[in-house]
């Protein structure tokens, strides 16, 4: 045991829940060897900045993080898929103490070491089972993969972050199981490829307290099904054994809530871009699926811009919208991202029409949405607060997500705390939001 004081590390953390999750790694590590974490840049004894480089823009917000970071403090260390391209980042910036790529973390503790040695025996340093987290207590994102097998045109993810290689199933259960011990109320499950779960270990099998479960999306959802906690399942890609966790949703083993990245629905811009292209049967299941689980709600992402759309190609998205009644939705302007196999195809949508598309599929799902929330009002949902001040609470339902969708207002409900999950009249509902009171 040592007296000399703790050396103390900043972190800038960019991009995705899934980058999020590789940073509560970091800062769990970090505090596993007695580190402390400095809020503010002066207060640090290095900085590391997790970057993110799946598009230009979220490259060029990296790049401006590393830039504020060196001028505030100097002692800078890069990590993230950004760190994939080091001669980039060391042409702009010379001066960063190491490069590293994504799920490097030993590599990052190594560099860490070099610039504030360890002072301490990490045996005497108290850190929670379930790590450090950067989300609130009562949620938390449950990473069960990295990488990704698919080659779609538009992606670089595969070249950032690698093949897919699924985590054991005991090791994703046991963190489950202490995230739900420590308060955790919800689960988010993320990847890049949630369905794909297992492949890449033929679905080996791991014993659970007692009971085998595979490394499968299904027997992983109903594992986590048994935790009492609600499990949300993410970047769900469109095999058809998804339709084997419908039945779990109806049951509310896992929530009714399916985030699949559909991307479009033209035949010749999904082939274009080396995606699923039968989107009449799509159609089919998303039918069949709400007739098994009335109320599931779907999240997408969507497209618009993609080289050779044409105006016919667009027009058959929105129709396909209008008929899909996803429930929420989000759209993508195109961009070129380098080292993507799109930026090599022919007929480039000019940036005035791509912004046009942009607007006018937004407004058609404003209304499908507006729709959709407004079945809601007076229902009676369970929803789960998020944020409480003297005017009310902040809540979300089923089919929201924490940042990405909507929430429920419950205006001069103080008498609640985050992580309540609690049931709500709902009165009004907006195009996005809803707005009730806590049912008595």
């Amino acid at each position: 045991m040592t007296d000399q004081p703790t050396g103390r590390v900043g972190i800038v953390s960019l991009g995705c829940p899934k980058a999020l999750v590789d940073s509560e790694r970091i800062l769990t590590q970090l505090r596993t060897e007695g580190y402390e974490v400095s809020p503010t840049y002066d207060g640090a004894d290095v900085v590391i900045v997790n970057t993110c480089g799946f598009i230009d823009s979220a490259r060029a917000e990296s790049l401006d993080a590393i830039g504020e970071a060196l001028n505030e403090n100097g002692k800078v260390l890069v990590t993230g898929c950004l760190g994939m391209d080091e001669g980039l980042i060391r042409e702009r910036y010379p001066n960063v103490l190491s490069v590293t790529g994504p799920q490097q973390y030993q590599a990052v503790m190594r560099a860490v070491h070099d610039v504030v040695p360890p002072r301490h025996d990490p045996y005497t340093d108290l850190v929670p089972p379930q790590g450090i987290r950067l989300t609130p207590r009562h949620y938390a994102y449950l990473k069960i993969s990295e990488g990704c097998n698919h080659s779609c045109s538009f992606c670089i993810i595969p070249s950032l972050r690698g093949p897919l290689v699924s985590r054991p199933v005991f090791d994703v259960l046991d963190e489950a199981e202490k995230l739900a011990v420590s308060g955790v109320k919800e689960l988010l499950v993320i990847s890049q490829d949630t369905s794909a779960y297992g492949v890449d270990v033929k679905h080996a099998a791991g014993d659970w307290h007692g009971k085998p479960v595979r490394a499968h999306m299904t027997d992983l959802a109903r594992a986590l099904g048994d935790l009492g906690v609600w499990v949300r399942l993410h970047y769900v890609y469109p095999y058809p054994h998804v339709d084997r966790v419908i039945p779990l949703m109806a049951e509310g083993r896992i929530l009714p809530y399916l985030d699949i990245p559909y991307q479009h629905a033209s035949p010749t811009v999904l082939k274009a871009m080396r995606r699923p292209a039968h989107q009449e049967k799509v159609l089919e299941r998303i039918r069949a699926w709400r007739e098994q689980c009335p109320d599931l709600t779907i999240r997408s992402t969507f497209i618009v811009g993609f080289p050779g759309e044409t105006e016919e190609d667009f027009e058959f998205l929105l129709d396909w919208l209008a008929e899909a009644q996803l429930d929420r939705v989000g759209c993508f302007r195109y961009e070129a991202v380098a080292g993507a196999a799109a930026n090599a195809l022919d007929n480039p949508v000019p940036a005035e029409v791509t912004e046009d598309r942009w607007h006018r599929f937004m407004a058609a799902q404003q209304e499908i949405s507006r729709g959709r929330l407004a079945a809601k009002v007076g229902r009676t949902l369970d929803v789960i607060i998020d944020e409480v001040d003297e005017e009310g609470a902040i809540a979300r339902s089923s089919a929201d997500a924490p940042d990405i969708d909507g929430c429920v207002f419950l205006n001069g409900e103080t008498d609640v705390a985050p992580g309540d999950i609690v049931q709500a009249h709902i009165e009004h509902s907006d195009e996005y939001d809803l707005w009730g009171r806590v049912a008595i």
